[in-house]
């Protein structure tokens, strides 16, 4: 089984979903494209999509909602389709 670590490319806070009120991007199990949104990284307001960038499934996040995040880190696992 390939995997794919999916990181952060900047330091801010993780979201699972573009608002308060609205439901995830994916699951856990999901399956993904290369440019599916997984979450959003946010930094001074400004809002960046962070992408899956491999086909296959999400296997797991590493990063609850709205937690910190810093550059390089681990934020979701892909199982990548072959």
């Amino acid at each position: 089984m390939a995997t794919l670590d999916i990181i952060s490319p900047l330091p801010g806070v993780f979201y699972r979903r573009p608002s308060p009120e609205s439901d995830v991007f994916v699951n856990e199990g999901d399956q993904v494209e290369n440019t599916t949104v997984i979450g959003l990284i946010e930094v001074m307001k400004q809002f960046s999509d962070l992408t899956a960038d491999a086909q296959g499934t999400l296997i797991r996040f590493c990063v609850d909602d709205s937690e910190p995040v810093e550059p390089g880190q681990v934020v979701a696992i892909i199982e990548i389709q072959e």
